[in-house]
């Protein structure tokens, strides 16, 4: 069982964003900027393009809504979207508060928010939704 699907069950707390039957989005804890947010399938599978083609496209279909929500809550362009899967081998999208290329720069320094700073996003995101 990776740690995704520890949050989804609960085992691990997490700043959820939103969930559905099939998918769920929650804050990553160790953001590039405020309002990082992560959108996996509920389903635990490594490569996220080993799901199902329904599956995926409902998995881009529930990320477009909270992309929409990102780019309402934060200063930024655009709602960045990649595609990296290394870090936990359980299929997940960033979606990232973007102002230029450079702000998906995974070989950055992450950021260190508090728990209040977390929480003002998550209700920022949510309150967009």
């Amino acid at each position: 069982m990776t740690i995704f699907s520890k949050i989804i069950a609960g085992e691990i707390p997490a700043y959820k964003i939103a969930e559905n039957d099939t998918c769920y989005a929650f804050l990553d804890i160790f953001p590039m900027v405020k309002g990082h947010t992560l959108v996996i399938p509920k389903t635990e599978v490594d490569n996220l393009f080993d799901l199902p083609a329904d599956y995926l496209a409902e998995l881009m279909l529930f990320a477009q809504k909270i992309a929409k929500a990102i780019e309402k809550s934060f200063d930024c362009n655009r709602c960045g979207l990649s595609v990296v899967g290394l870090e936990v081998p359980h299929a997940h999208l960033h979606l990232i508060p973007i102002n230029s290329a450079d702000d998906l720069n995974f070989t950055r320094a992450k950021l260190k928010l508090s728990p209040a700073e977390l929480k003002e996003a998550q209700e920022k995101i949510i309150s967009n939704l």
